[in-house]
């Protein structure tokens, strides 16, 4: 059920209108909260339901069982139960058959005949697998670490695990910023009320008037026959697809922020222009903000983070951009694809050091220079994420052919990325306010027209990328 689709319009409508008409009875709306995102989450694959369900059960458990442990060692225990638990289901579910693959070689090399394939699983990923098990376990090592109490409704926790908006490709919401929330109860003035759908809107449009036409006219063509478009194409078909992957994930962010916001509640911004960025660092601080903030409260810090000796660091940096890489998908490329984004991290880390902690990019040239090498990294290593695997990568950066012709709506299409992301931010705010403090029919009217144009005009629906991971 894509966002981007009239079966969530009819499901998010319908869910609003009995969510405010019970808005001030806290367990019947959040009963509906919960039953809804539930069916949302079982319109994808309804035999998966049980997989959300076990790592909900398992980490309320686990949450209580710590709480009243009145030794260290007990609630270690029940930390290890939670990560064991939804890590090793995580595992299965998306790495075993990556795995196997990998362990092929060296079953050859030794005379061993384990069918590990056998056992491997080989259909589709679980939609939201990696969001709901990083979300869930949050909760858990929270309490293990004494910031947050244990919660004692087993139903609450299951809609923070669960809540629809976000359920399936984030943001990941912590548990301290999500239930205090529920605490508090519905909350949505006229001005959240037309931020909310101003949010949606901009959502759509850059899910299906830019991602969408992008890949349709720019990306995929050059992909699928790389031997027929010349090397100035192929270039052109990395920045669109650094552009699409944007548009498209942004505007998931954007359509869930904005649909939470009809139900009262606050998530957490997940971009921040992140092709501005003048380093590596700065990107992954301005993308995908709720992974990575994740990575570095659970796993950075937890390893030293920039405490301790250069090779400790740089350690400590290359086990954080692997797991961030493995964490979208189980591959050799984007193993590849993580090493990189950490030998990135590092080599500016040494370069500061060289210069004694003294910024580089102080002059309008140097930022020029900064923000060229880090957005060309970026969108390089983009293509680790596009390609299916290394022969068709290794297609795309050595066969070439004569053709530069693309049809005009991927140029517009490309244009139009670049303006709206690199746009000042006062200019787009202004436009946002002006939006906003239109009548709310009005404001509804648009989306609907909007909407509607959408869905008639634009040919087929194409998944959110983020959907796979």
């Amino acid at each position: 059920m894509a966002f981007h689709s009239w079966h969530y319009a009819l499901l998010l409508t319908g869910t609003l209108l009995v969510y405010w008409l019970c808005a001030h009875q806290r367990a019947l709306r959040t009963w509906l909260l919960l039953f809804v995102s539930l069916f949302y989450y079982g319109a994808f694959e309804p035999w998966f339901l049980w997989l959300i369900v076990f790592s909900t059960v398992l980490d309320y458990a686990v949450g209580r069982y710590i709480g009243s442990a009145r030794t260290r060692r007990a609630k270690l225990g029940g930390l290890w139960c939670s990560l064991l638990g939804n890590l090793l289901l995580l595992g299965y579910f998306k790495y075993s058959l990556w795995l196997a693959e990998l362990c092929e070689p060296l079953q050859q090399a030794l005379g061993t005949q384990v069918p590990l394939r056998e056992y491997a699983w080989k259909d589709k990923v679980p939609v939201g697998i990696s969001f709901y098990t990083f979300q869930s376990l949050s909760y858990t090592i929270d309490v293990f670490r004494g910031t947050l109490p244990p919660l004692r409704s087993l139903r609450d926790f299951s809609t923070f695990v669960a809540f629809f908006p976000q359920l399936v490709a984030g943001p990941i919401v912590r548990a301290k910023d999500f239930l205090p929330q529920m605490e508090l109860g519905p909350r949505l003035d006229r001005a959240a009320l037309h931020g909310a759908l101003w949010r949606i809107a901009i959502g759509l449009a850059k899910k299906t008037l830019l991602a969408d036409i992008l890949a349709r006219y720019l990306v995929d063509p050059v992909y699928a026959h790389p031997e027929q478009y010349s090397p100035l194409m192929h270039l052109v078909a990395l920045y669109a697809f650094s552009a699409q992957i944007y548009c498209d994930f942004s505007g998931y962010s954007d359509i869930a922020i904005g649909s939470a916001r009809l139900f009262g509640y606050e998530l957490l911004e997940n971009f921040d222009a992140p092709y501005r960025a003048l380093s590596v660092r700065e990107f992954w601080r301005r993308w995908h903000i709720s992974l990575s903030t994740w990575v570095r409260d659970y796993l950075f810090f937890p390893l030293g983070g920039s405490r301790g000796s250069e090779g400790r660091v740089a350690f400590n940096l290359m086990v954080t951009m692997v797991i961030i890489g493995l964490w979208h998908g189980a591959s050799t490329l984007w193993l590849i694809y993580g090493l990189s984004q950490g030998a990135a991290l590092v080599a500016e880390r040494w370069f500061e050091r060289l210069r004694g902690g003294r910024p580089y990019a102080t002059t309008l040239g140097r930022k020029v220079l900064c923000w060229t090498l880090a957005f060309h990294f970026t969108t390089v290593t983009c293509s680790l994420i596009r390609a299916p695997d290394m022969e068709a990568l290794r297609r795309l950066f050595s066969d070439f052919g004569a053709s530069s012709e693309m049809a005009v709506w991927g140029w517009i299409a490309l244009a139009g990325a670049a303006i709206t992301h690199y746009m000042p931010d006062r200019w787009i705010e202004a436009c946002r306010l002006r939006v906003v403090a239109l009548p709310t029919a009005v404001i509804g009217l648009l989306l609907g027209l909007l909407a509607g144009t959408l869905f008639v005009v634009i040919e087929g629906q194409t998944p959110f990328i983020y959907f796979q991971f």
